[in-house]
């Protein structure tokens, strides 16, 4: 690693360092991170068990509660022992291997994202061709395309932060290894390492935003042209959730990557980082379920099985 090695750990300082919040903040995050964790593992069990649930739009489903589990759990350790210890050491490689598995689940996800937008689109716009639309063969091509999108994106993001050179403080004014507040450590002329950080950033939010709204536009223009008003209640019934859990997602996004860091708060990312690290994986389960008859259905169905 060269001249770069001189910082060889860094010092993650949590999210306050008020010692009177620590306590209700470990037992707030224990709560949202349970919520997380039943409610992301018990859609994927739903899913598997239920033949009902075995449909792409739930294929996807599922690969989203694997992904939010997954992404939740990679910042959990780090946040629980800031609020033990009051502060934690993390090593070089351990941050850098935070930051790939943090920027890959998140870009994961926005990827599937589209892919449910576009498999909502067939649903709505082509409902007699759908099944000979969106085939399993569609499905796991979208789903391994999102994943190989994800973590080739992440490899450029934790690369391109970490060829910078670390030779001053090594206090990362954060809870986890995000990017900004690692970048913000450099001693290097960090102008490039932005540009190609707000690039990738920018296209792969706007390259899955484009099918999305591409694909609503159409969904729209469908319900706007159907007769009837209970078509019109069904097709958009099919759509809220996802276009709920679209919306929560890409606000926070937009607002902590597509900006340079030298304008970031880093008390500002720090309230963002937990809502799109923690809250939104807690959040997405209860939007895909509390109005999806289906996924109720498939609920009553196993517990009355259970007894």
């Amino acid at each position: 690693m060269g001249n770069r090695t001189e910082v060889t750990e860094f010092l993650l300082l949590g999210l306050t360092d008020d010692p009177h919040l620590q306590l209700p903040l470990f037992i707030t995050f224990l709560l949202i991170y349970t919520i997380t964790v039943a409610g992301n593992l018990g859609m994927i069990l739903l899913i598997l068990l239920d033949s009902r649930l075995h449909s792409p739009m739930y294929f996807f489903l599922g690969n989203l509660s694997l992904v939010d589990f997954l992404y939740s759990s990679s910042v959990i350790p780090t946040i629980w022992a800031s609020f033990i210890f009051m502060e934690e050491v993390i090593s070089y490689n351990a941050c850098a291997a935070q930051m790939f598995f943090v920027t890959g689940f998140a870009t994961v996800e926005n990827y599937l994202l589209a892919s449910m937008a576009y498999d909502r689109y067939a649903a709505v716009c082509k409902p007699l061709r759908y099944t000979s639309t969106v085939t399993a063969g569609v499905c796991a091509g979208l789903a391994v395309g999102c994943y190989t999108c994800g973590f080739l994106s992440a490899s450029i993001y934790t690369g391109n932060t970490f060829s910078l050179s670390f030779c001053g403080s090594n206090v990362v004014h954060h809870f986890f290894c995000d990017i900004p507040a690692v970048m913000a450590l450099s001693c290097s002329n960090r102008h490039a390492n932005d540009l190609v950080l707000l690039f990738v950033a920018a296209f792969n939010i706007f390259s899955a935003l484009v099918v999305i709204l591409t694909s609503y536009g159409l969904i729209f223009t469908s319900i706007l042209k159907m007769r009837s008003g209970g078509g019109h209640r069904k097709a958009l019934s099919t759509c809220t959730s996802h276009f709920t859990a679209v919306s929560i997602f890409y606000g926070t996004v937009i607002f902590m990557y597509l900006q340079p860091s030298s304008s970031h708060s880093m008390d500002t990312d720090k309230i963002a980082s937990v809502f799109y690290t923690m809250v939104i994986p807690m959040l997405n389960p209860m939007v895909y379920s509390l109005r999806n008859k289906d996924v109720k259905s498939a609920f009553t169905k196993i517990v009355l099985e259970a007894k």
